[in-house]
């Protein structure tokens, strides 16, 4: 199994109190001084990471205190320079949101050669809040995600010269990139989903499959992957699937909660912003729309289901309650690795976990830690996982 770890780059000192984190966030309550050395931190923090044997994944949100990375390549081109054995994964690039999908390969190709081959290239629609942002069209998101999805492919992967592309939604008379990407014919692809009626596409490209802090839905996403997969003639290895969740671990179970607890602050947050920004008219199909509109103030807080069918109010829920929706694995090393075990047989098994290492307010000492005393006591055991039976499969 690999692991990624996964840091939001949050900026919390101005989450106390608000009902929105994003869109509408004065940027006056922005110190680039404190900036600074945020990123100073976190860089330091991937590089540690490198040292330790984990891999990294960088993802961007933009017009927000969560996360103030609001482009997935610029630290991807600075890491793919100063690491030397981490994987990169950009999770992701929200392609439908932005209007030059062939500037999206340049960018992609340029890391995975300047890395030498380490990029995972993650593809994604885009928040719906991020629409207002970057003044994109809600309606037909998904359609002009994957069509900028195979237009980054196609120029990644033509080494003829010039090509045209004629569409409603994008007009190149000749793409021709340079350079091309390191990998050949391109990097890895991973698309992540939240439901499965999105795992037929994902699964008939063969790309990765992700689902960040989902929980028990990780298990239909990832049997739907598989069903398509086999109907279309081919077995998905444990590499075709990869699951995010947060992570705390610490020398005794009081300190791994802590440090999860933290963290989990970014799952608390993450339904934070202004309704009018929650959801653009047409974003979503006319049945979800419906469901939102039913669901009244709920709407954008779905809440997090354990194995046992419990709900969890995502913005209240204490750590054990995290836990026990599988969105968080925390406590002693081996609590961690137990924990771990049992979401994988739960899922069928997975090749990649996203650990979410950082978040909220969690210090850099604890990161470090944190970081440090999983590689040691928890990495090595979860390579043997796919050497045991499964004590459920996703079948």
């Amino acid at each position: 199994m690999r692991v990624y770890h996964f840091s939001e780059l949050p900026y919390p000192d101005v989450w106390d109190g608000r009902e929105s984190l994003r869109v509408n966030i004065p940027n006056s309550l922005y110190d680039p001084e404190v900036g600074a050395d945020l990123y100073e931190r976190f860089f330091d923090e991937w590089q540690l990471c490198d040292e330790l044997g984990l891999d990294i994944m960088v993802n961007e949100h933009h017009s927000t205190a969560t996360c103030v990375n609001p482009a997935c390549t610029v630290p991807l081109a600075i890491l793919a320079r100063i690491t030397k054995k981490s994987r990169l994964l950009a999770l992701g690039v929200p392609i439908a949101n932005r209007p030059n999908p062939v500037r999206v390969a340049e960018e992609l190709a340029m890391i995975d050669v300047i890395s030498r081959g380490r990029l995972d290239m993650g593809l994604v629609r885009g928040a719906p809040y991020e629409i207002p942002p970057t003044n994109a069209k809600p309606v037909g998101q998904m359609e002009r995600f994957w069509e900028a999805h195979d237009l980054v492919l196609k120029a990644m992967t033509t080494r003829d010269g010039p090509f045209s592309w004629e569409s409603e939604n994008y007009h190149y008379r000749q793409v021709n990139i340079w350079p091309r990407p390191f990998q050949d014919p391109h990097p890895p692809v991973w698309v992540t989903a939240t439901s499965p009626s999105s795992a037929p596409r994902i699964a008939e490209n063969r790309h990765v499959i992700a689902t960040l802090i989902s929980g028990v839905i990780a298990k239909d996403l990832f049997k739907a992957y598989r069903e398509n997969a086999r109907a279309a003639g081919w077995e998905p290895g444990l590499d075709r699937f990869a699951y995010c969740a947060v992570v705390g671990v610490g020398e005794t179970e009081e300190e791994g909660l802590r440090r999860a607890d933290e963290i989990a602050n970014y799952i608390r947050t993450s339904p934070l912003v202004a309704k009018q920004y929650s959801v653009p008219p047409g974003y979503k199909k006319i049945p979800a729309e419906i469901a939102t509109i039913r669901a009244g103030p709920n709407a954008g807080n779905r809440p997090l289901i354990t194995p046992e069918g419990r709900k969890i109010d995502q913005k209240t829920a204490s750590v054990e309650d995290f836990i026990e929706a599988c969105s968080v694995f925390a406590g002693t090393p081996d609590q961690v690795y137990d924990q771990i075990a049992r979401f994988y047989d739960l899922t069928g098994g997975f090749g990649s976990l996203l650990m979410m290492g950082q978040g909220g307010n969690l210090s850099h000492e604890d990161t470090v830690a944190n970081l440090t005393l999983f590689s040691k006591e928890v990495l090595p055991r979860l390579q043997e996982l796919k050497n045991r039976p499964l004590a459920m499969t996703a079948e």
